[in-house]
């Protein structure tokens, strides 16, 4: 089974690859993963394209199982779902955290 950690790197080398996929987005995203393979990621899709483990300022905050990361990412869950049932929490900018799917889609 892929992890929270692989999906997030899988992000991190595409837009490294094509910095302009981050246009798209203009923003960083802070995800605090919890339980088995959880942590705290930023992806940078804003000014130093990229992703690092570790914390810091973000202008939109995913909390959520990094179980729940996975099933979201590979297309097993919704994230409307998630967010209904309490297992998804958002912290800032409500826009951005609408642009997810096409976030998870760099994933892929």
């Amino acid at each position: 089974m892929t992890t929270a950690k692989e999906l997030i790197e899988r992000i991190a080398a595409k837009v490294s690859k094509d910095p302009s996929l981050a246009a798209n987005f203009g923003a960083i995203y802070k995800f605090v993963l919890e339980g088995n393979g959880g942590g705290t990621w930023l992806v940078n899709l804003k000014d130093a394209v990229g992703a690092r483990e570790g914390d810091g300022p973000a202008d939109c905050t995913i909390s959520l199982d990094a179980g729940d990361f996975v099933d979201l990412v590979e297309g097993r869950a919704n994230g409307q779902q998630l967010y209904f049932q309490g297992k998804l929490r958002i912290d800032g900018d409500l826009g951005l955290a609408l642009k997810l799917q096409n976030l998870a889609d760099l994933a892929r």
